[in-house]
Order: C-alpha cells, then structure tokens, then sequence
C-alpha cells in the first residue's frame, strides 16, 4: 500500500466539481462553452472561424489565443471564488506530511559550477573543431535558407561539422527574424460582479490621481520557460484592476525585460519563472535594473521556488515572492497596490 502522503500530489493535479445531485457541464478550454450545450451554439464559433479565413488565420490572428486565456481567467475565477473545486488548492488542504514537501528529499539544487563546467565544455569543443568546414557549412546553410531551398540536407552537414543548436539557430533568426507569438491577453473583460475587484479598481484610479498616471506593470517571462498560463493570468488580472500592462511574451532576455521596463517607465516589473533558473536570472535582472538606474521599481517574483530561495531573493530586495499556494490573484494586486501607496507615501 502506498503511503498516506503519496495520494496528495495526484490529487492535487486534479480538479473536482462537487454538487448535490447534478452533473455540471463541462467547458471547452479554447471556446468557454459546454457540452451538452444546444446544436446551433455549438456551430457558431466554427462559422465564425471560418469567415476568419480557418483555423490557421485564427492563430495568426490571435482569435484562438485569445479565447485560450479568457477560458482560463474564467477558470481562475471560478477557483478563486469556490465555484470549481481543486482538490489540494482551496478544498481538503490538510494531509500527511510529505517528504515531497517537507526537509530536502524534494528539492534539486544545481551547483553553478555546472554550468560553468558547461560553458567551459563548449568552448573546447570550438576550438578543437575544424574551423574551416564549419564556415563552410554555415555557408552553405545561408545560402540554401536565402534561396528558399529545402535547409535539411545543409543542416545535416553543418551539425556533422560541429555547428552548435545556438549557431544554426542564430543563423536562421538572422535571415528570417524571430516569430513572437501573440499573447492573448489584450481582450478579455472583467465580471463586473466582482465586488474586490472593484475595490482594486478604486485603488487604482486613487493611485493614478496621486502619481499624475496610471500604475505602469511588466510582466516578464526570462529564459527558456515556455510555460504561459500564470503569466498570463497575472497580466489579465492587472489591467482589470485598472494598471496598464506591458507583457510581451514568453522567453525574453534579462536584457530584453529591463530594456523595456526603461523605455516603458514601469512602476513594477513582475517575474514569472517556473524553469528552475530563478536565482541566477533574478540576480541578473536586478543586477541590470541597478545598472538601468532602476532602483525606484517593485520588483515581485512568482514561480516554483523553495523557501530558502525565496528567503535569499528578500534579502537582495525582491518586494514579494509568490508560489502555487498564492492562487488567490486578487491578493497578489492588493499587494502591489500596498506596495505602491508605501512609496507614493514616502515620496509625499
């Protein structure tokens, strides 16, 4: 038999809908409507795709992203306010001790020096390549790729001469440029039923009167992390509080993320990471907004980290560190509006 603790992470990974004597029905994730629903509702989004030009103009045209967090801010919502069930998030908290959790036994910490073993790997491999057959063959790769021919077969030869994924890569971005995927997140409207959010809101228009504008937020997703939803939501969130929102998609530079925190003059930049990376990247971010002359900014921090990080991350003078068990994003706001009111206070 499995341990007691053993059944708390897979219930956690699941969702319950709890009620008396019905079945709820279910929603769509991409469209908000439910099986069960009538025929003729069903088939309007399909139409309506289809005078968009199909599916593939959908998506270019950011319809089916934007239905996708819509979705998933009612999602939010409806657990934030009980309506859905999440086991292990707002419903049955309390089980066994896990070990998962509890001690080190669930937590793996990466010595920097490995990557630098890494860097120093790669290096070597440079510079005992053949040089030549690696120009050669990248050569070859641009020309094939400027031509519009069929870059298979330069590929092939360019990796069997020693060209890395970040120089391929590199190539190809400078001959076609980089696809920034749309967001999503400019579209959605706010319940008005939301009695706390319009609290916030009345916390942001007192703001906007006291600093001469609106609250200017960042959200930013640094590294390879690919994982959108939580950023996302934070983003909606925001600008239905009342803030203007700057968020441009998943992964940015540390470089890219203070570059626009600067050219947008942001009250707050917020961090979204859940690569495992959050010490060195936070380090390097704030290290290049102390640079930017960016001392005055709120910086926050949400993603799976362990308490002793987030514990270091305070100590450098990250404002808040927030984690899964934060799922309530109306408390996230009020947070930042304390945080904001607390210097407009200072500066008075």
């Amino acid at each position: 038999m499995s341990p007691k603790w053993s059944s708390r992470p897979a219930m956690s990974d699941r969702t319950a809908n709890f009620s008396p004597s019905v079945i709820r029905p279910i929603a769509m994730p991409a469209t908000g409507s439910c099986i069960g629903t009538p025929a003729s509702i069903m088939a309007r989004e399909p139409a309506q795709i289809d005078a968009m030009g199909g599916a593939m103009a959908a998506v270019e045209n950011a319809y089916m992203k934007q239905q996708l967090v819509q979705s998933n801010a009612a999602r939010v919502a409806a657990i934030e306010s009980g309506e859905q069930v999440v086991v292990g998030v707002n419903k049955f908290l309390s089980s066994e001790p896990s070990p998962l959790t509890t001690g080190d036994g669930g937590i793996l910490t990466v010595d920097p020096a490995v990557e630098e073993e890494q860097k120093h790997s790669l290096d070597h491999w440079r510079q005992h390549r053949d040089a030549q057959a690696v120009q050669e063959a990248l050569r070859q790769l641009e020309s094939d790729a400027r031509a519009g021919r069929n870059i298979m077969p330069a590929s092939i030869d360019a990796a069997k001469a020693g060209v890395t994924t970040g120089e391929w890569g590199q190539m190809m971005r400078d001959i076609f440029g980089e696809y920034r995927a749309p967001t999503g997140v400019g579209t959605h409207v706010a319940a008005s039923e939301d009695s706390d959010l319009t609290h916030l809101q009345k916390r942001a228009d007192a703001l906007a009167d006291k600093m001469g504008r609106r609250v200017k937020f960042l959200v930013g997703k640094p590294g390879l992390d690919g994982h959108s939803n939580g950023a996302e939501q934070i983003a909606v969130r925001a600008r239905d509080c009342g803030m203007e929102v700057v968020y441009e998609g998943i992964r940015l530079t540390p470089a890219q993320i203070v570059n626009a925190a600067v050219e947008e003059a942001v009250h707050v930049v917020g961090l979204s990471i859940l690569s495992g990376s959050h010490m060195s990247l936070v380090r390097d971010i704030m290290d290049r907004m102390a640079d930017a002359g960016l001392d005055d900014v709120i910086l926050i921090v949400g993603g799976i980290i362990p308490e002793d990080d987030a514990t270091q991350m305070r100590e450098w003078g990250v404002s808040g560190v927030y984690t899964p068990k934060d799922f309530r994003l109306n408390d996230i706001m009020h947070d930042i509006f304390t945080l904001l009111e607390g210097d407009v206070e200072e500066a008075a």
